[in-house]
């Protein structure tokens, strides 16, 4: 594969759709500034941007080359100032093939490369090839033949994957909490579109309001809550459908979705920590997300940022699932050392102060809402009381397991070797009570740190920890 490449005519289309998008804010403004008497002008000047995306992205495509030459992928692009870039095999963490629709329709995929370097974006990006050449070039850059890679997979894929389960994937839809974020979404789409609403829309509106009665009134939200619940369900299902979870050699391969299809890679070795996630919606039900920390982050995000391995099983199952794909994570939880009852005042006074803030402003000020801040307390409290009564540690051998809970709860398995900082820190009331914060920090995404805190531990606990952290032996 010496000779040089070019991406497939097709990336031609998608680097005009990302261009629309990207000046998509210029399209509405030249609209809106030139619409009342210089339409003609606008319409000209809307036309000559698309000729210059159209222009830029034909360019674009012709001058963008690949080969793999001497361990090395090599690229050549650029426009106007020709660079090069040469990506050592040797370097090369994870190969993650994604298919949008228009991928899938002609069979082609987008091919992205990340190193132990990448950021927020993948090191090197073909957004366009074949699909037979995508896993041709993965093979080649994996120094493996495609049929070892075919036959490799199949065999995995028979005795070590799990795919959701219809049921699954309902459940993590119904319990997957998007309704926040698309109320959100909503609530910020309509700060931006109401400066085109006519002022007398909001007398009519309040009128019809009025007009509509309490009860039709109270339909009308219950309706809207589980639509947007409805749509949250949908978004879960087509972002998780067909989840597979595969291992192959020393690789955990992950494929999953409807409308965009994506294979991602990863690494063992980059794996940092493995746990499992209960939000708040799913703990009464017995379900948890199971997650992973990833050395330079991956595309497959979800629960707190985490990488996702799998979205919804029972927690009584989460030991069987890292017994069969990542058994040097198996952590039995029996006998975790929990917080000292001293501890639990800590967490109501950090949890309840802003609510009882909140309280005494809304006292003063709009005393007849007051009950709103009183429901936030409770809640606050109750929130309190579960994070004491979470949060702990349990030490095996060379594994360390911690458990903790900010609003979900959430168990993590930590190797020795992969902790790269311990932090003991006591203030002026901790010391006096013989209590002390532990601050554990590993290599997360992008490379940065990911840091679990456990706050108000027994002194001789954090001790006991740092102990094991730094070899020493008691005596």
């Amino acid at each position: 594969m010496s000779k040089p490449k070019r991406l497939h005519p097709a990336a031609v289309i998608l680097h005009i759709v990302i261009g629309i998008r990207n000046s998509l804010f210029f399209f509405i403004l030249l609209f809106v500034t030139l619409f009342d008497d210089k339409l003609l002008y606008a319409f000209l000047a809307m036309l000559a941007l698309l000729l210059l995306i159209i222009i830029t992205s034909v360019l674009t495509w012709q001058r963008f080359t690949y080969r793999v030459e001497e361990d090395e992928l090599r690229l050549e692009y650029g426009i106007i100032i020709r660079k090069k870039r040469f990506i050592s095999k040797h370097r090369i963490q994870s190969i993650d093939l994604t298919q949008n629709i228009l991928h899938r329709i002609f069979k082609l995929t987008k091919v992205e490369i990340e190193t132990a370097g990448t950021g927020a974006e993948a090191e090197a990006s073909l957004i366009c090839v074949t699909l037979t050449e995508g896993e041709a070039l993965r093979a080649e850059l994996k120094s493996i033949s495609s049929r070892e890679q075919h036959e490799n997979e199949i065999e995995e894929e028979a005795y070590l994957a799990q795919t959701i389960t219809r049921k699954q994937l309902l459940l993590a839809g119904a319990t997957s909490g998007s309704i926040g974020v698309l109320l959100a979404i909503a609530g910020f789409a309509f700060s931006e579109i109401e400066r085109f609403i006519p002022s007398n829309f909001y007398d009519d509106a309040y009128r019809w309001i009025i007009g509509l009665g309490l009860l039709i009134m109270v339909l009308f939200i219950v309706g809207t809550l589980l639509l947007l619940w409805l749509l949250g369900i949908i978004g879960t299902m087509i972002k998780y459908w067909n989840f597979t979870i595969t291992k192959v050699d020393e690789d955990i391969v992950i494929t999953r979705g409807l409308l965009e299809k994506k294979q991602i890679t990863i690494p063992l070795k980059r794996i940092q920590a493995v746990g499992y996630a209960e939000s708040v919606i799913r703990q009464p039900f017995g379900y948890a997300t199971v997650i992973a920390e990833i050395a330079g982050g991956s595309n497959e995000k979800g629960e707190d940022f985490s990488t996702v391995l799998f979205p919804i099983m029972k927690v009584e199952e989460v030991e069987a699932f890292l017994e069969k794909f990542l058994p040097m994570y198996v952590n039995k939880q029996n006998n975790m050392q929990s917080l000292p009852k001293r501890a639990r005042k800590y967490y109501i006074i950090r949890m309840t102060i802003p609510a009882l803030l909140l309280l005494g402003v809304v006292f003063f000020v709009f005393p007849h809402l007051s009950w709103i801040p009183l429901i936030l307390l409770a809640v606050c409290v109750g929130l309190s009381l579960l994070q004491h009564k979470d949060a702990g540690y349990l030490i095996n051998g060379q594994k360390l397991l911690i458990r903790y809970r900010n609003i979900n709860k959430v168990t993590m398995v930590l190797h020795h070797k992969r902790i790269q900082a311990f932090n003991k820190k006591q203030n002026w009331f901790h010391r006096k009570e013989n209590l002390a914060r532990l601050k554990l920090s590993i290599i997360g995404k992008m490379g940065l740190g990911k840091h679990y805190t456990i706050k108000e531990l027994d002194v001789t606990d954090v001790d006991d920890l740092s102990d094991w952290y730094s070899y020493r032996k008691k005596g």
